[in-house]
């Protein structure tokens, strides 16, 4: 079975660029439903569409969010269509299978008030470890940037030109980010104390260095950085958050879906335009709870 996974994935890997932390979450997915297929007597090759439907309403009765089984659904038509190709198998078992309906969350995100107060909080941090701080939360709300796009910065992405920075996002794609001038002098000031985080005085080519395995602060250690800082001013605030809240100001002040969608790195507008909704769903708050008809009983 391992075998076919790996084949699946080197596939997916070599022709579309898939990202590690997608490739994982797909060979877990995979393995969760054969794990389920086999004390039943079926094997994750040959499930027929009756065993997919029995595992998808296993999902649905542990009450597991429709995202969960809808992703789950999608790496099984990627997996099988795979074997289809590769003449593993004949026919295709998801071809009958109808995904759970999705409604979309609009995201969370900061109002401007209270992003100035977490960059006001970091700013009053002391020593290396605060400007640092500053630094992350400057480059994640000021340029919109993944968590997972901010702790694999290398040096020479940072210092390439004063204007931008160079960002590889999912899929190994790279794409410029404009930085203003709080973001950049942010940097900068980074730039001057990031020797005081290398280990040993070694040399790294990373704009975050640590002296964990990986070599760079690691996704999980950002965001504990910035949800200490957020629990210090009242909020809750995670990286992510910090990147709506940089698609939703812009929306908010007029910058058309295009550039948002180019700034954010996503391959599909849609996926902007939920920002629309965003601005949408806050206007109707403002009527609702400013307009005096509104208010009227």
């Amino acid at each position: 079975m391992d075998r076919h996974i790996e084949a699946f994935l080197e596939m997916l890997a070599a022709e579309r660029g898939g990202a590690k932390l997608t490739l994982d979450a797909y060979r877990n997915d995979l393995r969760q439903v054969d794990a389920f297929l086999q004390p039943r007597g079926a094997t994750l090759v040959a499930a027929t569409s009756d065993d997919l439907r029995g595992y998808l309403a296993t999902l649905a009765a542990a009450r597991r969010a429709p995202g969960t089984s809808a992703r789950r659904l999608s790496a099984l038509r990627q997996f099988y269509r795979f074997l289809v190709l590769e003449k593993v198998r004949r026919d295709d078992p998801t071809a009958a299978l109808d995904g759970p309906r999705l409604r979309r969350p609009l995201p969370k995100v900061l109002v401007a008030d209270d992003a100035e107060k977490l960059i006001a909080a970091a700013r009053a941090k002391d020593g290396a470890e605060g400007v640092r701080l500053l630094c992350l939360i400057e480059l994640l709300y000021g340029g919109g940037l993944r968590v997972s796009e901010l702790v694999t910065l290398t040096v020479a992405a940072a210092r390439r030109d004063p204007r931008f920075l160079v960002v590889r996002g999912k899929g190994g794609k790279e794409r410029l980010v404009p930085l203003g001038r709080p973001a950049r002098r942010a940097l900068d000031a980074y730039l001057a104390v990031r020797d005081r985080f290398l280990k040993d005085d070694t040399e790294s080519r990373w704009l975050f260095p640590s002296r964990g395995a990986e070599g760079h602060l690691t996704r999980r250690r950002c965001g504990q950085l910035v949800a200490g800082l957020a629990r210090e001013t009242g909020l809750k605030v995670s990286p992510h958050v910090l990147r709506h809240a940089f698609a939703s100001h812009l929306v908010d002040r007029g910058a058309d879906l295009r550039s948002v969608q180019e700034m954010l790195g996503h391959a599909d507008i849609a996926t902007t335009q939920i920002y629309t909704h965003v601005q949408s769903e806050r206007l109707r708050r403002l009527v609702n709870e400013a307009h005096p008809l509104a208010r009227k009983k």
